[in-house]
Parts: C-alpha cells; structure tokens; sequence
C-alpha cells in the first residue's frame, strides 16, 4: 500500500474533529513533482517557493494544534488528580463505586486521547520526512 493510502486510512480512523489538522500530503506532494518537473529555473524557483510556504504554513498549523491539545491534556490531567484525590480521602462525599468508575473512566479517555495526538504528531512528522527523502 502506498504511503498516501496508508496516510489516509489513518486520517479517516482518527478523531473526527481531527482530520482537517494533518498536515495536507496531497498538496505538498503535487508541489514537490512540479520542482522536480520543472526544466527552467523560473518555474522551478516558483515552485519551490510555493513548496516552502505551503510546508511552512503547515507545520505552524500542525504545531498550533499540538500544543493547543497538550494545554488541553495538562488541565484535564490536572481536574482529574483531584478528582482522584477527593475521591480517595473521601472529600467527595459517599461518592461509592459508580463515582470511582466514572473517574477511572475519564482518565482512561485521556489516556486514549493522549494516545491518538502522539500518533497525530508521528504521521505528521512522517509526512514531513517522506517528502525530504523524495
């Protein structure tokens, strides 16, 4: 399977409000054929360029969102240890086993979501190094 199908198989399994946050391997890739397509210098330079601002503008966007959900993860991680500390002191009241499993619950999410932003930033930094290696 190729790299692009393998790509986008992995786009359509991640989170729905995730898939326009990949970095956009259909377009570099039609760039990178264009520079290597090109014959005069001209065309080739505007190519380029475009490359490089289109990889640019793209990694900004993929970091954006990197870190906007790694600011997201420390606060839940944060409400969480002390939803886990009041339930094991007993703060929380007679909170009894449903309230422990809705907390084990909700950091099992987080692990999970933790889980998919690292292969978020894996795929996306393999798109980047496949299309240095081309």
């Amino acid at each position: 399977m190729k790299f692009g199908k393998r790509l986008q198989k992995q786009v359509t399994e991640s989170l729905p409000e995730w898939r326009d946050k990949f970095l956009a391997y259909k377009r570099l890739k039609k760039l990178v054929r264009l520079v290597s397509a090109s014959n005069s210098s001209p065309r080739r330079a505007a190519a380029e360029a475009a490359f490089v601002r289109l990889l640019d503008g793209e990694v900004d966007r993929f970091n954006a969102f990197f870190l906007e959900q790694e600011e997201e993860f420390v606060i839940l991680h944060r409400e969480l240890q002390e939803m886990v500390k009041k339930v094991a002191t007993g703060e929380a009241g007679p909170c009894g086993a449903a309230e422990i499993r809705r907390v084990r619950k909700e950091i099992v999410d987080l692990h999970g979501e933790m889980v998919l932003l690292l292969n978020y930033s894996a795929i996306n930094y393999t798109v980047i190094s496949n299309r240095h290696r081309n």
